[in-house]
């Protein structure tokens, strides 16, 4: 018998999810979709963050796009595996769609009222907005993401009896498209795949001079960030300039695959940018998170060919982001190892991307549900995306923790050896599916999509 023919269970008393961002509002789901009643704690708008702009829950403050959706793509695969448990975030995320070609991008704005109505309308989640100072007691969820208000870092750091690691990310600028120069800049997707992002082209002058200009801009000092380590995968674009000349060019600048048409030659390099919302007013310059002070932003980013009369509507900036040292404090499952009932989630443990974020809101909702019912927790295999992500979060030597994202290197190799690396890619994704069916149905995981929602008590 699985879940959804036997009913789900009840909790005689609500259960507690601290953080209404992308790994909250999946575990708040997650748990009351079998029978949990939720009181889910979010600060804003009582209490705002350098990077919120509004009080919806699933605000996305970076980019707009939950990267590919193809299966042999390790974000495909995670998106696959996401969706068999029922994802709030992809089913927004069908929603708010917008044109990325391969990507799955939405509308920020459309995107986070589609959560926000999800999780607050369900009739056995009870949305408090309010500052949740110290780790709650009782079974719980905390999803609180790199933003942790100071009072709930103090109070999980001396429960882990010992201080987390701690780096600051950038977020990139985003310019209005109608003011973008398209005389200069073009349509286009690498290798014609797609024609979803603008590119401006630099030739090999305008590169050296973009280069040196951006070396010796004026950034944002502070000693809140001075010698903490960024994570590789959102390295500020000062950051990676002075790693050397080519750096660039062959990271987020990169022309490979693209040709310009006013040339008929692949530029020397490129600066892409990716639509922001379904009507294309706002564009995304991509990878280039920075910490540059605004009039700097203004001076070395104009100077970027298609660009030179661009209003920005938003500059890019700098946000603190904390995790925790997962393998040396917290079990297999995310929680306390003196606390299994109390489980953490999200970006706070060490996940990086939304995706990855909001697949660990799941699991931990799935197994605060098994807790309350007096069942053990479990983590999928580690020959499916998420178990492999979990792995890595538990096992890695504590001293050597990084954050991660989802990627095939984490999961088990295939018994035999295939050369091909699409075909090494397909075949493990049609494993890890087959894989991660298998566990769900093992663990009666299994629910009906939209079942009727069971009240407490009943």
């Amino acid at each position: 018998m699985t879940a959804a023919e036997a009913g789900p269970e009840i909790s005689a008393a609500a259960v507690t999810v601290v953080g209404g961002g992308l790994a909250g509002c999946e575990a708040a789901l997650q748990l009351a979709r079998r029978g949990v009643a939720v009181r889910l704690v979010e600060m804003r708008p009582a209490r705002s963050t350098p990077a919120h702009r509004s009080a919806l829950l699933g605000e996305l403050v970076c980019t707009n796009s939950f990267k590919s959706e193809d299966p042999a793509n390790a974000h495909g695969q995670l998106k696959r595996e996401m969706r068999a448990m029922g994802s709030v975030l992809l089913a927004s995320a069908d929603r708010a769609r917008v044109a990325a070609g391969s990507a799955l991008a939405v509308d920020r704005n459309v995107f986070a009222a589609m959560m926000t109505e999800a999780v607050s309308s369900h009739p056995l989640i009870d949305l408090a907005r309010e500052e949740c100072p110290v780790l709650p007691e009782g079974p719980a969820v905390v999803a609180t993401g790199p933003l942790t208000s100071d009072a709930l870092s103090s109070s999980i750091a001396a429960a882990l009896g010992e201080g987390g690691l701690s780096f600051f990310d950038a977020i990139a600028p985003i310019v209005d498209g109608e003011s973008v120069d398209r005389t200069i800049a073009f349509e286009a997707g690498r290798f014609g795949e797609d024609a979803d992002y603008l590119n401006c082209p630099l030739d090999g002058d305008e590169y050296g001079a973009f280069l040196e200009a951006l070396r010796e801009a004026d950034v944002y000092e502070g000693h809140d960030w001075e010698g903490v380590p960024y994570f590789e995968g959102c390295l500020p674009i000062e950051v990676m300039a002075a790693r050397g000349k080519d750096t660039l060019r062959f990271g987020p600048m990169k022309p490979i695959g693209l040709v310009d048409p006013r040339t008929g030659r692949r530029p020397w390099a490129v600066v892409q940018l990716r639509r922001e919302d379904r009507a294309g007013q706002m564009w995304n310059m991509v990878g280039f998170q920075t910490r540059l002070r605004t009039g700097e932003q203004r001076r070395v980013f104009g100077m970027i060919p298609g660009l030179a009369g661009a209003e920005f509507l938003r500059w890019g900036s700098i946000h603190r982001n904390s995790y925790l040292n997962f393998p040396g404090c917290l079990t297999a499952h995310g929680s306390l190892k003196e606390r299994p009932e109390l489980i953490f989630a999200g970006q706070l443990t060490g996940v990086e991307g939304y995706t990855e974020s909001a697949a660990s809101g799941i699991l931990a909702g799935v197994n605060l549900a098994r807790i309350v019912s007096g069942k053990e927790p479990v983590v999928p295999p580690a020959t499916t995306m998420s178990g492999a992500l979990l792995r890595y979060l538990g096992e890695t030597e504590p001293q050597r923790f990084q954050p991660m994202n989802s990627n095939w290197g984490l999961v088990e190799p295939l018994p035999d050896r295939i050369r091909d690396k699409h075909a090494k890619r397909a075949a493990l994704a049609r494993r890890a599916q087959a894989d991660f069916e298998s566990w769900m149905e093992e663990h009666d995981l299994i629910l009906i999509p939209e079942a009727p929602a069971v009240t407490a008590g009943d």
